[in-house]
């Protein structure tokens, strides 16, 4: 397609169409360097307006053009899929006369068709002209309703054990309520016994991990990471896609279609797919009235419970025509270069690598002593702890944006669980069970926190409702999980995962306990306390103050001068911040058992830091 001869060719009936041979030239030299058409390169630089170009192509070779296809006149089939990522032909069904067959041709290929299917031709009348756009909304139309049911049940239908759709099954639930019953007991026949053990476990695993999190900051002195210095050669890029999922961001839709025009990625090459609920008219229409460019495609995902983020990527992830896919959020200002780091690192990585994490970097740290603390917990979690994760080939818990993916590994992996309301952990563990690794960026994402106490409450019940269904789920089979995984990566599971949640769900009861054994303690005459509670006190002092000082340390190493002076003195909030974490935790557990499907929307407005910079 890029070749002289053909760059010649098009140059030349292009300019008979009626293009300026300046523009030509201008869209002959982009094709030559991204191995792309001239007529691709045309249509994609928003100069000249899709349907008047294959207007005019269907009149300067005497051929009937339909500006738009009617999906009654299609039958669904799962081959139609193949048009959303490359649409070129439908087949159109009248009651009243022989099929039709609706194209995008070419310019190449326009002479002999003309020849054959034009008004003199042996198959005049049986071929019709129309555009790419046309093509792929008569198919996402048509296929609406086989294409939702394949996101809703597609994961459980072909690896159920996989799928949160079953919150907890028969064994779990038989396991999980004899364990309970034994304790009950236990708790009943030797009530001191039982709170020594139970106290015991919890801050062992308390201790296992703090550990490991010392590990990592061990790691993150010894493996600096510096910003990748992007140096490329005349490689010809792959196609790229970009997917959003949307729903009632209305608000920061030019600041996003903002962010991603700012992408260093050629647009005849680039593939943006803004997914939205079919009946979220607002975010839509703001969409259209921006008008953004050929390379932007809105994608409509029908009404069909769950109404969740990844069943609407998974809807969407059927017309992805990307080599490499990428997400990201409404609120989400990703660095301009960060397709081209995700690229060359697949390209040069192994080929189990499946997936690229990109630092989320939070822009609004000075708000609020919320913001604050998150942007501490951002740092440490993706400037820290993903990274040394990564260099040692262990299972990473995804963040839900900013995830870059081999598209074809995505999809054979099943895609995004549409049950799972931290459909990025899930599908972080389930790629590391089948085989596949993932690795860290440095090029980083950066975006806002939430700033109110009911709003960050509501994102974080529902992340920790996600990792108790992740969780749930890898643990169906825990030892064939094990042998999945592998010993020592089930075993960072575990303290990743199931650490976090026993930490946040726990850790009102280790202040409890401390806090009135101190005050035992202190009262005169006071007890000598025996061997094993002095034990015991010191490590939960250790722990619950070693867990408060790594937080800062692996937070506050990472981050610039700026964002530290955007934290500031708020990073004393912290244990009040773990104390709110335990809360989430807690609503989680309750939410899981009321309504586990639940999405808790966090609403997002445009940057103030994007805002003053425009003013």
């Amino acid at each position: 397609m890029g070749s002289l001869a053909w760059l010649k060719s098009e140059a030349r009936l292009l300019h008979i169409l009626g293009i300026s041979k300046p523009l030509i030239a201008r869209m002959a030299k982009r094709a030559a360097a991204n191995g792309t058409s001239v007529e691709a390169e045309l249509l994609a630089s928003g100069v000249i307006e899709e349907e008047a170009y294959f207007a005019g192509l269907a009149r300067m070779y005497g051929l009937p053009f339909l500006p738009e296809i009617d999906p009654s006149l299609l039958v669904d089939h799962a081959y139609s899929d193949t048009q959303l990522a490359e649409p070129r032909m439908l087949r159109l069904h009248y009651s009243d006369r022989p099929p039709v067959v609706a194209i995008a041709p070419h310019i190449l290929n326009m002479e002999g068709l003309a020849k054959r299917f034009g008004r003199n031709g042996p198959g005049a009348g049986t071929l019709i002209v129309t555009t790419p756009s046309a093509i792929r909304h008569a198919s996402w139309k048509v296929g609406e309703s086989r294409r939702v049911g394949q996101a809703v049940r597609g994961l459980f239908d072909t690896l159920q054990p996989l799928s949160a759709r079953l919150v907890v099954t028969g064994d779990q639930g038989f396991i999980a309520g004899a364990g309970l019953c034994l304790i009950c007991l236990f708790a009943i026949m030797a009530p001191m016994l039982a709170a020594v053990i139970s106290h015991l476990a919890l801050s062992l695993f308390h201790t296992a991990a703090l550990m490991l999190r010392m590990a990592v900051v061990s790691h993150g002195r010894r493996h600096r990471v510096l910003e990748a210095k992007l140096e490329y050669g005349s490689d010809v890029l792959p196609v790229y896609t970009v997917m959003v999922a949307l729903y009632r961001e209305a608000d920061v839709v030019p600041q996003l279609l903002a962010a991603l025009d700012g992408l260093d990625w050629p647009r005849s090459l680039l593939d943006v797919k803004l997914v939205c609920e079919a009946d979220d008219h607002a975010t839509i229409e703001a969409i259209r009235q921006l008008n953004p460019g050929p390379h932007v495609e809105v994608v409509a995902v029908p009404a069909m419970a769950p109404r969740t983020k990844p069943k609407a990527l998974t809807y969407a992830l059927a017309g992805a025509r990307g080599e490499f896919l990428t997400i990201y959020d409404a609120e989400d200002r990703p660095h301009p270069q960060q397709l081209k780091e995700a690229y060359h690192a697949f390209r040069l990585g192994p080929a189990d690598l499946a997936c690229l994490q990109a630092p989320l970097v939070i822009g609004n740290a000075g708000e609020s002593w919320i913001s604050a603390i998150f942007a501490l917990e951002y740092s440490a979690l993706f400037r820290r702890l993903l990274p040394a994760l990564g260099y040692y080939r262990m299972p990473l818990p995804l963040g839900g944006t900013s995830n870059h993916f081999k598209t074809a590994l995505l999809r054979d992996s099943g895609g995004w669980d549409p049950y799972n309301v931290t459909e990025d952990a899930d599908l972080g563990m389930r790629l590391y069970r089948m085989g596949y690794r993932s690795s860290t960026l440095t090029l980083p994402t950066h975006e806002d926190a939430p700033t109110e106490f009911r709003i960050w409450l509501a994102q974080r019940t529902r992340w920790y409702k996600g990792w108790l269904q992740t969780w749930l789920v890898l643990m169906r089979k825990p030892l064939q999980t094990a042998r999945d995984m592998g010993f020592l990566s089930f075993l960072a599971f575990q303290l990743l995962v199931g650490g976090m949640l026993i930490a946040a769900l726990s850790h009102p009861g280790l202040i409890v306990f401390l806090t009135f054994l101190v005050i035992s303690l202190m009262q005169a005459p006071a007890a000598q306390p025996s061997l094993f509670t002095t034990i015991m006190l010191a490590m939960d002092i250790f722990n619950i103050l070693g867990s408060y000082a790594i937080f800062f340390v692996l937070g506050a190493t990472p981050m610039s001068k700026g964002e530290k002076e955007g934290v500031g003195w708020k990073w004393a909030m912290i244990p009040v911040y773990w104390m709110a974490v335990s809360l989430a935790a807690w609503k989680a557990v309750i939410e899981l058992r009321l309504k586990p499907f639940h999405w808790n929307k966090t609403p997002h407005r445009p940057s103030e830091a994007v805002l003053q910079a425009s003013e």
